[in-house]
């Protein structure tokens, strides 16, 4: 992985150089990702158990929790443990690989928000055709694509990575190794690296954003025809994957759509959809999801009563 590098680590200067504040940003983003972790498993768990959650939405869901899971563990666990430490020291092995984890794990994120959308326009605007349409064997077909599409993009980022040459300073302003905060290393003219990060990266997340809401658009109009019960649930459906699209797309579009320049809030940009949004999905659908509620009561009752009985 090293050729034509005389860096072999970099140092990440992390969110703050302040000592008090690294101790904060200790105890507040442990408490995210152990809530991240813990509440997305506990999603999964949820609907691996139930029988009532046999649905293509909760199939798709638990992909997402899953993604969630893997999207934060690639930059919490190092951002907390940096924060303790004098200097934060990443290889370039290491570094290589975490770009290849975060776009991989965002990318899976991205592509399994689509196919809820989807999922939600068949049920809604093709009730009938839904069960026909959305059988096991198609979302696991799609399941399959969306892992294959996000490891081509990952694939592709990291050679982006590699192809750059890094001979100079090793101070990376960031918590985390990505495309951006490197191309500012790099000992070379980055505009044509740039021009396919944004090209590939940037038109994902644009693109994305872009037929999502569409989609949500006109799922909201065909409301129109439903029922007042019906509407009432498809809202709510509706409601929360709008939520978690804007929140996730919205930075990432701020971070991957633009000249290579940066910008002080850029860090704080980049937290949020790395470490906040994975953390704030398992609330929005649990809080939001009565199914999804039954199903975790259910499911810790019969936990409790079993062992009670023992």
């Amino acid at each position: 992985m090293q050729q034509n590098n005389s860096v072999t680590e970099f140092i990440l200067l992390g969110l703050t150089q302040d000592p008090m504040r690294q101790k904060m940003i200790f105890v507040i983003f442990s408490i995210f990702y152990v809530g991240t972790v813990v509440g997305n498993l506990l999603i999964i768990v949820t609907i691996k158990s139930s029988r009532t959650l046999g649905s293509p939405m909760y199939f798709f869901l638990f992909y997402l929790s899953l993604a969630d899971s893997c999207f934060s563990t690639s930059t919490a666990p190092r951002l907390i443990v940096d924060s303790l430490s004098a200097k934060k020291i990443i290889t370039y092995n290491e570094c290589m690989t975490q770009v290849f984890a975060l776009h991989l794990f965002g990318c899976m994120e991205i592509f399994v928000l689509i196919l809820m959308a989807v999922d939600r326009y068949v049920a809604i605007c093709m009730p009938l055709r839904y069960p026909t349409i959305m059988k096991r064997q198609v979302c696991t077909i799609l399941i399959v694509l969306a892992w294959i599409g996000s490891f081509i993009h990952s694939i592709a980022q990291i050679i982006l990575a590699l192809r750059l040459p890094f001979c100079g300073p090793n101070l990376i302003d960031h918590y985390c190794c990505d495309l951006q905060p490197l191309l500012k290393l790099a000992c070379m003219d980055t505009y044509k690296i740039n021009l396919l990060l944004v090209s590939n990266s940037g038109a994902i997340c644009s693109s994305s954003f872009v037929i999502l809401m569409i989609s949500y658009i006109v799922i909201l109009h065909s409301l129109r025809n439903h029922s007042a019960e019906g509407k009432k649930k498809a809202l709510s459906t509706c409601t929360s994957h709008i939520i978690v699209v804007i929140l996730f797309f919205g930075p990432c579009i701020f971070i991957y759509t633009r000249p290579p320049t940066t910008f002080p809030m850029d860090k704080m940009v980049a937290v949020f959809y790395t470490i906040g949004t994975p953390f704030l999905n398992p609330l929005i659908y649990t809080l939001r999801n009565a199914e999804v509620k039954n199903a975790m009561k259910k499911l810790w009752h019969i936990k409790i009563t079993s062992e009670r009985k023992r």
